[in-house]
């Protein structure tokens, strides 16, 4: 028996993710946060499932390498200003996320226009900062979807908190690109 089709299994999990984007958003503007979160959940759990299918199988593949972050980015963007319009999170946290992120995509245009050669590697605090985002969008919805106790606590205490992490993670790995993509940029070496 051939295990050519787990090749393929990674990539279509990746789709799937990729399609549940509009109903996650649809469920946030719909006033039904907790489908949205179970949404959420499921994204999560299938992007470790994926990743360890394609590393377990050897099956990774040039179009996996480029859908999973696009899922993975595309999922927690939309949340994010779908969270912003319903007024779940703050708007000018949603600007600055979103900001930051528009400016890394610009950075990468400029760098292959010029020709510069560079690795798209995420830096730690711009690790940290998605995990902070993942882990801010699931409280916010478990707490609006009635998921999880205490409103006051999760919905005031965690989240407060976890709106300033963000940003301030947000603030400074953005720092730290545009250093990065102004040396890269003028051909500097970085270290």
């Amino acid at each position: 028996m051939s295990l050519r089709p787990v090749v393929y299994l990674p990539n279509l999990i990746t789709l799937a993710r990729l399609a549940a984007v509009p109903l996650a958003v649809w469920s946030i503007l719909a006033g039904r946060p907790s489908w949205a979160f179970w949404l959420f959940v499921a994204a999560g759990v299938s992007d470790g499932v994926d990743g360890f299918i394609a590393r377990a199988f050897r099956a990774r593949t040039a179009l996996g390498a480029i859908l999973d972050p696009i899922a993975d980015k595309a999922l927690l963007v939309s949340v994010f200003l779908a969270l912003g319009y319903r007024d779940a999170v703050p708007v000018w946290l949603v600007s600055l996320v979103f900001s930051r992120d528009a400016m890394i995509v610009t950075g990468v245009v400029l760098l292959q226009a010029r020709r510069v050669l560079f690795a798209i590697e995420p830096i730690f605090v711009s690790k940290l900062n998605t995990a902070l985002q993942i882990l801010l969008v699931a409280v916010v919805l478990a707490v609006n979807g009635d998921i999880i106790g205490d409103p006051v606590v999760f919905g005031t205490g965690l989240s407060r908190l976890l709106v300033w992490l963000v940003s301030g993670t947000v603030i400074v790995s953005g720092a730290c690109y545009i250093v990065r993509g102004i040396q890269l940029y003028w051909h500097r070496d970085p270290a």
